[in-house]
């Protein structure tokens, strides 16, 4: 078959590897029908998060079962499914409490409860590298899901695979930022990022009826496409966080947002000062962005944290998260906990997703398609890639 595979930072290309097969009675084999690239892919391309040997990345597909296990009961050959980006095994301790992507049997070679940079990481996930499990991902042809009898969800036909597709991550990723922050109805939201998980964040604190949303990036065009999408107020990161952050105050009646969303992570833009201020300090990438987000809540508010940190920053402002009593929350999307109601709201009309899909491509140009994403060329917010092209 066809698939995507890393070859070390900067390199990804359209190769021919084997076709997977069934290992376990709970494992199913889907054929790809779409698939896209996430912007946590791109921490994989850049090299932020390492990935010594070749390996199909992806963890954004959905498609039709080709073959099931024994033990898969609630599925068949034919059935179209979306599946969730993080690997539950469905008992364990973490699983029981809705919390997937700590599950204790996805991950056995780097498991653990430190959570460390290189060693003792959460549970599995699909192409994201052998921190994460080692599974190949779903930038493919067609890819192995392990415990299928937890995750999939069938999909009705009604509906095309790109009003459904990102329910398997940054919907659900999203919705868990506005979640985490407990936007009940009124609030106010700072979003940094409007990449496509920035934009989701948005449609979601619009569904929870937040009263004002707020959406910040260093890009014009994707701010653009985040208000085309959800109406929201935008602000052009273009000087400093000092200038930013004065902006949500003025939004906010000078108090600061009640949530604040970092849907950026560690390798935000960053000026030539910047670098060399991380590499003087010895560190990888970057929390400017979530120092601006603890700055831009107010007193007493929430941070909800999307984006990826994988590694320690010394320089953490501690002392202004315990003057302002604020609240900080994050880590991978628990996609299972939310996946049904937010399937429901996509039938029902209630949120369109595919409006934020700039780029339509085959599979065969998977290499331009993540250049294009990565320098953010060509208007390119997000990236549907046909594994049959």
């Amino acid at each position: 078959m066809k698939a995507a595979q890393i070859h070390g930072p900067g390199s990804i290309k359209y190769d021919t590897v084997q076709d997977p097969i069934i290992k376990n009675q709970d494992d199913l084999i889907l054929k790809v029908t779409s698939t896209a690239i996430c912007g946590s892919d791109l921490h994989i391309y850049s090299g932020g998060i390492p990935q010594p040997r070749p390996m199909t990345i992806g963890h954004e597909f959905m498609g039709i079962v080709e073959e099931v296990g024994k033990n898969v009961t609630h599925l068949k050959r034919g059935d179209r499914i979306i599946v969730p980006f993080p690997i539950s095994c469905g008992h364990c301790f973490f699983c029981d409490h809705e919390l997937p992507g700590h599950c204790e049997n996805s991950n056995p070679d780097h498991y653990g409860p430190e959570g460390g940079v290189l060693t003792e990481k959460g549970g599995g996930m699909f192409g994201y590298t052998d921190l994460y499990g080692g599974y190949d991902g779903g930038q493919a042809q067609y890819v192995r899901v392990p415990y299928a009898h937890v995750g999939p969800r069938v999909v009705p036909d009604n509906l095309t695979d790109e009003q459904v597709l990102f329910l398997t991550d940054i919907f659900p990723t999203g919705y868990s930022g506005v979640d985490w922050g407990e936007v009940k109805g009124g609030e106010s939201v700072a979003i940094f990022g409007a990449g496509p998980v920035g934009i989701m964040a948005a449609k979601s604190a619009v569904l929870r009826g937040a009263a004002k949303v707020i959406v910040i990036d260093t890009v014009q065009y994707r701010l653009d496409k985040a208000k085309a999408s959800t109406g929201c107020d935008t602000i052009l990161w273009n000087s400093g966080s000092k200038d930013v952050v004065e902006q949500v105050r003025q939004f906010t009646k000078g108090r600061g947002a009640d949530v604040c969303i970092d849907a950026v992570g560690f390798e935000p833009d960053r000026n030539l000062l910047e670098r060399v201020d991380s590499a003087l300090s010895f560190e990888v990438g970057s929390v400017k962005v979530l120092e601006a987000c603890m700055s831009a809540v107010r007193r007493g508010g929430i941070v909800s944290v999307l984006g990826v940190y994988p590694y320690l920053y010394d320089a953490f402002p501690i002392g202004q998260f315990f003057d302002k009593g604020i609240q900080i929350r994050g880590g991978q999307a628990p996609v299972h906990k939310h996946i049904d109601k937010l399937l429901d709201y996509v039938k029902q009309g209630k949120v369109q997703l595919d409006d934020i899909i700039t780029h339509r491509l085959p599979l065969s140009e998977v290499s331009h398609a993540y250049d294009i994403f990565n320098k953010k060329k060509d208007g390119c917010v997000k990236v549907i890639l046909d594994p049959w092209k």
